[in-house]
């Protein structure tokens, strides 16, 4: 595997080959991130991989600079499952003058769920996305389901600028007890990693009891007793919620007697690490 930090080497080693698949990451890899990989081996192109973490998508009082950064052991990884390049750009390499120039996502999509949980993080990962867009000039990038808000997003903008790109999306890997993995699993002391598997519990009893239902009224009701039920577990919830997978927003009645798709989607603090999942329905 060739690694390569800066853009006019990355561009010499894209001249190697006409397409290309690219599986962004922050790094601090896992499981998950592999099968990423893997799912962009199918295409039978080669393969970049980018690890940079983006400061443009934590808020003020996010986690930044206690973020993970293991690059050594992530180029091990990375080699081990055959990634044929890695991109791994400084901060002043990736923005080497502030990045004024952003992707503004659509609000409707955006400006809900996470993104009213954290405002301007899709911004800035629509930004750096785009960026990497331009960087790769990929045929493919894969992404996991895990964020399928960001997912959902990354979509549009492909969409809406008429990129040349494949977006694929991955189902979530989960640890033996249905954790989902996530690099921040990692921040959970022993106490919080044997509760963590609540959250998934919660959104599954959620869709189960949401399969029944026939008005929106009656999935805010299902939606507040299951915030409810993980807040007296010791969790602080942001959202548990059942929403249409085409657009995260709250199905109709109609919607519901049609059987139109959903899935529920949950985010909740477990000490200080804030945890989120989702479950198609």
């Amino acid at each position: 595997m060739q690694t390569v930090h800066t853009l006019t080497d990355l561009r010499a080693a894209l001249r190697q080959f006409p397409n290309w698949a690219l599986v962004p990451t922050m790094g601090n890899l896992h499981a998950g991130h592999l099968g990423l990989i893997a799912r962009a081996q199918q295409e039978n192109v080669p393969v970049v991989a980018s690890i940079f973490v983006n400061r443009l998508q934590f808020g003020p009082n996010e986690d930044f600079d206690r973020y993970p950064r293991t690059l050594p052991r992530d180029a091990e990884l990375l080699a081990g499952v055959g990634c044929d390049l890695l991109f791994a750009p400084s901060e002043a390499e990736m923005y080497p003058q502030p990045q004024t120039f952003r992707v503004l996502p659509d609000a409707a999509i955006a400006g809900i769920l996470d993104g009213a949980a954290r405002p301007g993080h899709f911004e800035g990962v629509a930004t750096v996305v785009m960026k990497l867009f331009q960087m790769v000039r990929p045929r493919y990038a894969v992404f996991g389901k895990k964020d399928y808000q960001q997912l959902l997003i990354i979509r549009r903008m492909v969409e809406q600028f008429a990129l040349p790109i494949d977006i694929i999306g991955l189902d979530t890997v989960r640890a033996e007890d249905g954790l989902a993995l996530s690099s921040r699993n990692g921040y959970l002391t022993p106490e919080e990693r044997a509760q963590a598997p609540q959250l998934q519990a919660a959104l599954r009893a959620l869709a189960d009891d949401a399969r029944m239902a026939t008005a929106p009224e009656q999935i805010l009701l299902l939606e507040q007793q299951a915030m409810t039920r993980l807040d007296q577990l010791g969790w602080t919830p942001d959202y548990l919620t059942l929403r249409r997978r085409t657009d995260l927003h709250t199905p109709t009645a109609q919607d519901l007697h049609q059987g139109v798709p959903c899935v529920v989607l949950g985010a909740a603090r477990l000490g200080r690490t804030r945890l989120i999942d989702n479950l198609e329905c």
